[in-house]
């Protein structure tokens, strides 16, 4: 059996020298090397970026959205929108451990796992695609997936939902991320607050500021903004643009007494939001761009341009715990999960 880079770089075809991630294409060939774990996969959780633009390229057609999926797994050998730049999760049961990971893994052939990596650098192959739920962001294949030995993962817990389970995963990194940042006293502004993952971030930012601190959710839509206050996520709610840089500044101007906030965290999937996060944010405030559709040059220069001093940090989808963090919301809040299991399971 040939010996593999924990890394997974001798899966790389183009450009000879690049990570999984950065590579424009990878082997898919679903022969296992030593270091790595074979996963017959069950279901794709597609980051929400990338799927809003394959649909909408699609035009909301299913077939459409079957025949991208398909050309950017041939294309590329994993799931990485060329557009977007971005990818996703799964889960599938593990089929076969490289021997190279004995004792190194708590995994055993028959376990049922969420990958905690990106699809943008998971060797894929789809045999068929069997089902789409385009509301959700999710679809149900036949096919097989690589996880390289520096791969992180989740063994599905039983108290949960599969799909639930999937869907608060894919974006763990948020709620964990929030929980790190967020201190007693902060006003915290999460943009994107109505949405999978912006309601995690809520819940957690509420929890963390105390009694002493403020959260505000900011929506596009009414409908999502009320879904919110129902469960009672935050302290004021707030529905605009978030594409409106000074829309937002002065809305959150109001609410804040001029003070703005001290962290603002996005998770909006569309383009063009940097500026209203940073406008929103006092000076020496903090900003979490979690959104994949976020640009670092339009964050970095339009910073600059307003002649703004604020630390901006990348949506690092991992931190440690951040699975267990996200899915003990889903254990601690009835209200949130039962939003979860209407909306996204």
């Amino acid at each position: 059996m040939k010996k593999g880079c924990p890394y997974g770089t001798h899966r790389v075809i183009e450009p000879k020298g690049v990570l999984p991630q950065p590579a424009l294409k990878i082997d898919n060939n679903m022969e296992i090397y030593d270091n790595e774990i074979l996963i017959d996969v069950q279901t794709l959780n597609i980051d929400s970026a990338s799927f809003t633009q394959i649909k909408e390229e699609a035009g909301g057609d299913i077939e459409k959205i079957k025949e991208i999926m398909m050309d950017i797994v041939n294309t590329r050998g994993k799931h990485q929108n060329p557009v977007t730049g971005s990818g996703g999760m799964l889960i599938g049961r593990v089929e076969k451990i490289g021997p190279a990971l004995e004792g190194k893994t708590n995994l055993k052939v028959g376990d049922k796992i969420a990958t905690l990596v990106s699809l943008s650098l998971t060797p894929l192959r789809i045999d068929e695609i069997l089902e789409v739920r385009k509301d959700i962001d999710q679809v149900d294949i036949r096919g097989k997936a690589i996880l390289f030995e520096s791969g992180i993962y989740a063994v599905l817990p039983d108290d949960i939902p599969e799909n639930l389970a999937l869907s608060v995963l894919d974006v763990a990194g948020a709620p964990a991320q929030t929980a790190k940042l967020v201190k007693p006293g902060d006003t915290v502004l999460v943009i994107g607050g109505a949405g999978k993952s912006g309601m995690l971030c809520l819940y957690e930012a509420k929890k963390r500021v105390g009694v002493t601190g403020k959260v505000i959710c900011l929506g596009y839509s009414q409908e999502s903004i009320d879904r919110v206050k129902e469960a009672n996520l935050a302290d004021y709610y707030i529905k605009a643009d978030a594409t409106n840089a000074v829309e937002v500044m002065e809305k959150i101007k109001e609410v804040t007494n001029g003070e703005m906030a001290d962290i603002t965290i996005n998770c909006v999937n569309v383009p063009n939001t940097e500026m209203a996060s940073i406008l929103a944010t006092k000076d020496n405030g903090l900003i979490y761009f979690f959104s994949m559709a976020t640009s670092f040059t339009k964050a970095a220069l339009g910073a600059e341009g307003v002649g703004k001093d604020v630390t901006m940090i990348i949506g690092n989808g991992y931190t440690k715990g951040h699975a267990e963090i996200a899915l003990q919301i889903m254990r601690e809040s009835e209200e949130l999960r039962k939003i979860y299991e209407e909306l996204y399971a």
